[in-house]
């Protein structure tokens, strides 16, 4: 027996700002869409504290209670939530197929919003202390360490800029790298050398982010790379910029990505090389990474999802003509 699906005429995969935002303007004009928000559901901003440069909150709020509201604002206008992880997908079929598990849905447009996920040292203190001192975005969070003392790990253009932002408020930077060579380009490596604020610890891995019992970062264990001694350095937060991998690996072989793994969009919309299959927020920006820049490409996506389908018109559900063959079928079989 043929394998029931389930069809709708948008799906949305992923739930942080850009598929949320998605979903709302989706639902909103009346394509009922479906997201697939994941286990993980909400992004990156479930592990970000307060947020203060969020436009409308002026008195900043919590990246949890962010993303309750965007979900609970697409649900208010018709969006369907499934809690759950997409296993496979095949986009290139007509209609789209995504497989959740066992159950199978189709789509004629799907807009991916997966998101990208930062690296991380790989540490249990360190995630224990993330957003409690422990970071991934200096801009996002660099207004809170006002005249402390930081810790940026990493050797790349995103540690020195990440590090030359943070002297904008922190009263001294120290970038801390496993090498005394960079992979950072010459002017991003002088721009931070010439810093008076910052300083540079080389030949050192950060093995262990230290709260003394006070919930919130101390300092830091630094081991020498070279004769693995140790030493305690003392900081009031921890940046950690090695990079970020977008969570592309679903689509791969389908969707064109950049070297780094970026889905490509045809800019300046969200399209992809695939029609009908739209991409936005982190999943194909590597420049921003902001929760509002994801906002707005998820409306840009849902409007140009919104202007596909308004172009091929009212499909026929396949779901509908898998009941009547297979109703054809009994029937014949019963003749």
């Amino acid at each position: 027996m043929t394998q029931r699906s389930e069809h709708h005429r948008l799906i949305i995969i992923g739930s942080g700002p850009a598929g949320l935002t998605a979903a709302i303007y989706a639902a909103r004009a009346e394509l009922a869409p479906l997201c697939i928000e994941g286990i993980e559901a909400g992004g990156q901003l479930m592990q970000t504290t307060e947020i203060e440069n969020f436009p409308g909150f002026p008195q900043g709020l919590m990246g949890p209670e962010l993303m309750i509201n965007f979900r609970d604002q697409a649900e208010r206008f018709g969006t369907t939530f499934l809690t759950d992880d997409v296993s496979e997908v095949d986009l290139t079929a007509t209609p789209k197929v995504i497989n959740v598990g066992e159950r199978v849905f189709t789509a004629d447009s799907v807009i991916v919003s997966t998101g990208a996920t930062a690296r991380m040292i790989g540490l249990e203190s360190e995630r224990a202390l993330l957003g409690h001192g422990v970071s991934t975005c200096a801009t996002c969070d660099g207004y809170f360490f006002r005249d402390k003392e930081l810790v940026v790990v990493g050797g790349g253009d995103s540690a020195m800029e990440e590090a030359t932002f943070l002297t904008k408020f922190a009263s001294k930077v120290t970038i801390v790298h496993r090498r005394d060579q960079y992979r950072a380009s010459k002017i991003m490596l002088d721009r931070a050398r010439a810093n008076e604020k910052v300083a540079f610890v080389e030949w050192a891995a950060v093995t262990e982010v230290l709260d003394d019992g006070t919930g919130a970062v101390t300092g830091v264990t630094l081991t020498d790379t070279r004769d693995n001694s140790e030493r305690r350095l003392d900081t009031d937060g921890v940046f950690v910029a090695i990079g970020h991998d977008p969570n592309t690996k679903l689509f791969s072989g389908q969707l064109d990505s950049d070297e780094n793994g970026y889905l490509r969009t045809q800019a300046p919309s969200t399209r992809t090389n695939i029609e009908g299959v739209f991409a936005c927020g982190d999943v194909q920006d590597h420049e921003y990474r902001q929760a509002i820049t994801a906002a707005g490409s998820g409306c840009a996506a849902a409007l140009d999802a919104e202007r596909f389908l308004a172009s091929i018109g009212d499909l026929p559900d396949p779901s509908v003509d898998a009941d009547r063959d297979e109703a054809d079928h009994s029937a014949a079989v019963a003749g």
